[in-house]
């Protein structure tokens, strides 16, 4: 009769961004050790909460599957000498399967014939293979692990107990000096020593604990309380994903409650108040219905309702208490001026080969006004942009950021507006760290992308160029981040400035710097590797095939945007059926150009019609594509490379290319040379796999 199976991982309390990740382990590498063991099973389930992981495996099979295997052996011209008899090799072989000679059977592969026994591989007890489990609890991996007491074992958290039971027994087994048993333990402070009899009993007892195992069970107690605090109210309560997401991994028993603060803080920048509700507190912001900000949160308590207000009171005062300290903070700070926190950055090392922040705002405005000269912005948007590049910092300086360095930007464009600073450059401020993310927000102004560009620039060039490229996943400084940054700006911007002169003007301003540690001789080369790297990853996530992101990136990395389509084309191409002639017509070409450096084209060696006609097409195609490329129609420019199929045909149906005339041969392959110059200009088209798919 088929039973069920729990194992629960009893810990100290889990960081709640390592729960989610880990239930997740937890059901893959179960789903894939029963696979491995074929034991057979209807479902499982995973449950999580701070201080334990569970998984509960329903009507599990009493027995592994028994399998029949055919295992080959060797040739029948070793296992058979000259007188038929079976030789030490093929008596060797039963044996080691458990067979006799009686049982060989015969097959042929490919022309030999091999002897063969059925093996049946009998299922063993699922009881007796349920201790191996503890491989699946040590294998859960963690971003970060720790070792307690004279324990071997790194985890996350110290394992304080397991519950390991088939049906109502004991599986037998220990991890880190923890033995199993069914013992289990409820809420922290609500709840009690639990004995588990029947796994399928395991969430019941739990919940009379005050323990909700299910995540979705305890996300949905927290919604459920918001909204009834909405209808209530009145009021408007966002409810942040991530957040919700931190919050029902920190509570075990979820309830809701509505708290309050002075209005008086609401003089405060309405991002001072969310940080400190959101990131400091765990506090869900409440707003009114037309969107106003309201001087109430929303917390969520982990345990019941009991002496709610008491808790209610203590939430209160701890908020209190930091938005206390942030008002001073803004107060304090709009004593100095913008010049006194930018006079500071002196005094605050960037990166100790790369000086001090002052020294990068320095750069990062030399920067600024170079790109916005290469983009021919109007006078008065270069004034804005170096101005915005030169206060681009100052706010971290600020004893409000200092405190909540997750404002870094956001209050330089608060006390830009205070200090009387161009709405532009404020904005600029905040949008010079965009985006955050890979697939971030980026700059809405061009005023805000400039400088955004610039930083990126100076802190990508300058780590690299003192050794600090990113290896493995150790990228402490964020370079991929903020390339795929770049990246992303000047895609969508759609500014027509080419990747490798973007950093180039950072590579130029760096040798001039003459810095100590700065490699001027290694740094290209580095850049041009990592640069080639993140447009290629860019590519990946935009569906395009390694063959061709190989193509597109092979030369210098020119204007993002243009490299984008060439790809998005040539990934049509390679999977239309009747660009088959088209591919063996300029493959033909490249191959060949590939035996000769000539390129000087003499008509007067022209012996045949096709090689006259073959050079006629493509001096009007290499007219015609370079117009083309210039107004940015890269489709009909490689169209017009596609009408040189038909001549390129031609031409070698009448045309012996390597002919014993030195003349003729040399001048034939300076045709082909000139029309490999061309298409390789588009891409590296021998790179792609085009035949594959034909």
């Amino acid at each position: 009769m088929a039973k069920n199976v729990l194992f629960e991982i009893g810990l100290e309390e889990l960081p709640a961004r390592f729960i989610d990740d880990a239930e997740l382990q937890l059901a893959e590498k179960t789903k894939n050790w029963l696979e491995e063991l074929r034991i057979n099973y209807a479902s499982i389930e995973t449950f999580s909460s701070p201080r334990r992981l569970t998984v509960l495996i329903h009507d599990i099979a009493e027995n592994q599957a028994t399998i029949e295997e055919e295992a080959k052996g060797p040739a029948i011209k070793i296992a058979q000498d000259e007188n038929g008899n079976w030789t030490k090799a093929a008596i060797g072989f039963t044996k080691g399967q458990g067979k006799t000679v009686d049982d060989i059977y015969t097959k042929e592969i490919k022309g030999v014939t091999y002897i063969f026994v059925n093996k049946v591989i009998e299922g063993k007890p699922t009881e007796s293979l349920l201790p191996g489990f503890d491989e699946i609890i040590t294998s859960i991996q963690f971003t970060k692990n720790m070792r307690w007491g004279e324990q071997t074992l790194r985890y996350a958290r110290p394992i304080r107990w397991i519950v390991a039971l088939y049906g109502n027994q004991v599986i037998p087994f220990e991890i880190a000096g923890v033995t199993t048993g069914n013992i289990s333990y409820g809420h922290r402070f609500l709840g009690s020593e639990l004995t588990i009899e029947n796994p399928l009993d395991y969430k019941a007892q739990l919940r009379k604990s005050y323990v909700i195992v299910d995540h979705q069970e305890r996300e949905k107690m927290i919604i459920d309380g918001i909204k009834l605090i909405e209808e209530k109210n009145g009021y408007q309560v966002p409810i942040d994903p991530e957040l919700l997401d931190e919050v029902r991994n920190l509570v075990e028993y979820p309830t809701a409650f509505l708290g309050a603060y002075e209005e008086e803080f609401l003089a405060l920048p309405e991002e001072v108040l969310i940080t400190s509700m959101k990131e400091h507190q765990r506090y869900f912001p409440v707003k009114s219905g037309d969107g106003k900000l309201l001087p109430y949160f929303v917390a969520v308590r982990n345990g019941d309702a009991h002496a709610i207000e008491t808790v209610r009171k203590g939430n209160e005062k701890v908020l209190r208490a930091r938005l206390s300290d942030a008002q001073f903070f803004f107060e304090e700070d709009q004593k100095n001026s913008i010049e006194f926190y930018i006079n500071k950055l002196s005094n605050v090392v960037f990166q100790e080969k790369l000086g001090t922040i002052r020294d990068k705002v320095n750069r990062v405005v030399r920067l600024s006004k170079e790109i916005a000269e290469k983009l021919a912005t109007d006078s008065n948007t270069t004034v804005l942009v170096a101005r915005a590049a030169e206060l681009s910092k100052f706010d971290l300086m600020t004893n409000m950021v200092n405190e909540f360095t997750e404002l870094q930007g956001v209050m330089g464009e608060k006390y830009a507006r205070i200090f009387g600073e161009d709405e532009a450059v404020a904005v600029a401020i905040r949008e010079h760290y965009m985006p955050t993310s890979a697939n971030g927000e980026i700059p809405g102004t061009l005023v805000g992308s400039i400088v955004s560009v610039a930083d990126k620039l100076d802190t990508i060039v300058g780590c690299i160029g003192v050794g600090l490229r990113p290896t493995g996943s150790q990228d402490p400084y964020g370079l991929r981040r903020q390339a795929i940054g770049v990246l992303r700006i000047l895609t969508e911007r759609k500014w027509d400035i080419s990747v490798a002169d973007l950093f180039g003007i950072a590579i130029e301003l760096y040798r001039n710097l003459n810095l100590e540690h700065f490699n001027t001789e290694t740094v290209v080369d580095d850049l041009r590797g990592f640069i080639q790297q993140r447009v290629a990853f860019v590519l990946k996530e935009s569906g395009i095939e390694q063959d061709i992101i190989q193509a597109v990136t092979s030369g210098e990395i020119g204007v993002i945007a243009t490299i984008l389509k060439k790809a998005s084309i040539l990934s049509a191409k390679r999977n239309e059926e009747s660009f088959k002639p088209v591919q063996e017509a300029l493959g033909r070409v490249l191959n060949l150009a590939e035996k000769t450096e000539e390129i000087e084209v003499q008509p007067q060696y022209f012996e045949t019609d096709s090689e006259k006609e073959l050079f006629a097409v493509y001096e009007k195609v290499a007219s015609n594509y370079r117009m083309l490329i210039e107004k940015g129609d890269l489709e009909g420019a490689f169209h017009e490379l596609e009408t040189l199929t038909d001549p390129i045909h031609e031409f070698f149906d009448h045309n012996m290319v390597m002919a014993d005339d030195e003349k003729l041969k040399n001048n034939r392959l300076a045709l082909l040379n000139r029309i490999a110059l061309v298409l390789n200009s588009f891409a590296d088209l021998n790179a792609i796999e085009w035949k594959q798919h034909f």
